[in-house]
């Protein structure tokens, strides 16, 4: 495999960690050291239960949830901006507030990945949890707030 190639796949599985880790934060208030201190060792990489987890990209994973719970706020209005009328950011399930979160995030903080790149891979995380209708809302959803803070 080659290096850009590893580099790919290991900032997927930060992306899917990073969203994992998000979500087990809002459910059980860990705090954020904790956190990427029990990611770092007892997940990224690891076998658990015969599953076993891809190596990820650990700085990369550190930004991802480091920025989304510093900027929560910012990243909440983004996306509450670009919801239909009649949603609103409460409506979402907690898994898909947390694949927002963090395209949000990258569209907004990480200028070294590209537009299509982060929206993609933040589709392919909503496959891991959702049926194409909701990958779909997230490809629309992060297009939108893409197009509001990278013009």
């Amino acid at each position: 495999m080659s290096a850009s190639a590893t580099r790919s796949r290991s900032r997927s599985a930060a992306r899917l960690a990073a969203v994992q880790a998000l979500y087990q934060q809002e459910m059980e208030s860990v705090p954020i050291p904790q956190l990427l201190h029990e990611f770092h060792h007892h997940r990224l990489g690891a076998t658990i239960d015969g599953v076993e987890y891809a190596d990820a990209e650990i700085d990369f994973f550190d930004d991802l949830v480091k920025g989304v719970d510093a900027r929560r706020e910012e990243l909440d209005g983004l996306i509450a901006a670009n919801l239909a009328k009649d949603w609103s950011l409460d409506r979402l399930d907690k898994p898909m507030r947390q694949i927002l979160r963090a395209g949000a995030y990258e569209l907004v903080a990480r200028a070294d990945v590209a537009t299509g790149s982060a929206i993609s891979e933040y589709v392919d995380v909503a496959k891991a949890f959702y049926d194409q209708r909701e990958a779909s809302f997230v490809n629309a959803l992060l297009d939108k707030v893409a197009r509001t803070v990278r013009g």
